[in-house]
């Protein structure tokens, strides 16, 4: 009997790529050969760095790499468990507490991504009777967790506190527990979610209020703290979700609130209890990077005087850098909003090529029209490096007819 030619039952993700590729949007990704630093090297190519999440340059802290080298001579390289089998280390203890005592809040867990501190939290909290109020533009790790939960979600339009309150009064008479949820800055615009105004919501409808504080970790608030220290309302938010892989530098998320909430989430949330723990070396790095938020505040400083200057500049070009149609960024996340996505992303391939490194990113993480070069500063830019990127920049963005 003759035997069948097995047709590829995947051919269907090819026929996608093919779309991606005929839309302009297909992407490769680039490979780091150096340190994670302003000036680096991918693809063999030496390029000025507008597109990492090290806002302070912790990556390559020396105090960081003292605690991994010294942490890896003591206890190895790996944890070999899960957390509640035989993998918590004294350090992951430490470091646990560390957190704490920098969030002003009674425990804290570490997960091993802030993607899984947000799905994982959030499907273990809530089940089908509850409700979900989340802004329109939450990260996608909240937008997962929305899901798993299998609680009814409830979209409120972004920073829109009035219709927050509108979908809240909704929902207020029906059974379950109910969820408002908010970035504390959001990763693709770098605008703030109004905090104190939701706080203000989640009180007044007996809701719980939790805050997905990733991008504001290191960069608002005293010495990093956040949102939550920002708009001065400890004590006013039940769950704080932050990351130890943006400006900490290394890797991880975590969530903080009251002894009871991580409690729960040691016996409920479902990546801390089914994947392996940090590395000893990871978990010690973190240690030392909060110790370094808080005996060098000049780091903070010059990731703002960095942040003022590059928005002024890139918006004096005539760049379209949020506001018109889209939220005004104020952070040190800085889109250039280009509209069109295979525009934007032959933008990124023509920048790199004249060395200066700036993602393109084009729906569906993004909107359709609303394709941008997404920029982030961090404190080790130097004002020269700065001045050479947006002189690139400028050049390229005339050559494409971006720039008038």
């Amino acid at each position: 009997m003759p035997t069948a030619i097995r047709t590829n039952p995947l051919s269907y993700l090819t026929d996608q790529l093919n779309e991606l590729k005929h839309k302009g949007t297909y992407f490769r990704l680039r490979v780091l050969e150096d340190e994670q630093a302003p000036v680096c090297t991918f693809d063999g190519k030496q390029v000025i760095n507008l597109a990492s999440n090290n806002y302070l340059g912790l990556t390559t802290h020396p105090k960081l790499r003292e605690a991994a080298l010294e942490a890896t001579r003591k206890y190895g390289v790996g944890s070999g468990a899960v957390r509640t089998i035989a993998g918590t280390m004294s350090l992951h203890m430490e470091l646990e507490e560390k957190i704490a005592r920098f969030k002003n809040v009674e425990a804290c867990v570490v997960f091993q991504s802030g993607f899984t501190a947000n799905a994982g939290t959030v499907s273990a909290i809530l089940g089908k009777e509850d409700f979900i109020i989340s802004d329109e533009l939450n990260h996608a790790s909240i937008i997962d967790g929305a899901r798993l939960s299998r609680a009814k979600i409830k979209v409120f339009r972004h920073k829109d506190v009035a219709h927050a309150e509108e979908l809240l009064t909704e929902v207020k008479n029906e059974p379950g527990h109910k969820l408002l949820i908010t970035d504390g800055v959001f990763s693709m615009d770098g605008d703030i979610g109004p905090l104190s105004a939701l706080c203000d919501l989640a009180e007044k409808y007996g809701a719980i209020m939790m805050v997905d504080d990733a991008h504001a970790s290191g960069v608002l608030g005293r010495n990093g703290r956040g949102t939550i220290d920002h708009f001065g309302v400890h004590g006013r938010v039940d769950i704080q979700v932050g990351t130890l892989s943006k400006a900490i530098g290394a890797l991880g998320g975590y969530v903080c609130g009251t002894r009871d909430l991580i409690e729960f989430l040691y016996h409920r949330g479902r990546p801390f209890l089914f994947s392996t723990s940090h590395p000893p070396s990871v978990a010690a790095t973190c240690i030392a990077a909060f110790d370094v938020l808080e005996q060098e505040p000049e780091r903070m400083e010059k990731l703002w005087e960095n942040t003022r200057y590059w928005k002024k500049e890139l918006g004096g070009l005539g760049f379209n850098i949020g506001g018109v149609n889209t939220p005004a960024s104020e952070t040190p996340i800085t889109p250039i909003i280009i509209g069109d996505g295979k525009l934007t992303m032959d933008f990124s391939r023509e920048l790199f090529d004249e060395g200066v490194f700036g993602t393109g990113i084009a729906f569906p993480t993004v909107p359709e029209g609303k394709a941008r070069i997404r920029t982030i500063m961090t404190a080790t830019h130097t004002r020269e490096q700065l001045d050479k990127a947006l002189e690139t920049l400028k050049r390229v963005g005339k050559r494409m007819a971006i720039l008038s």
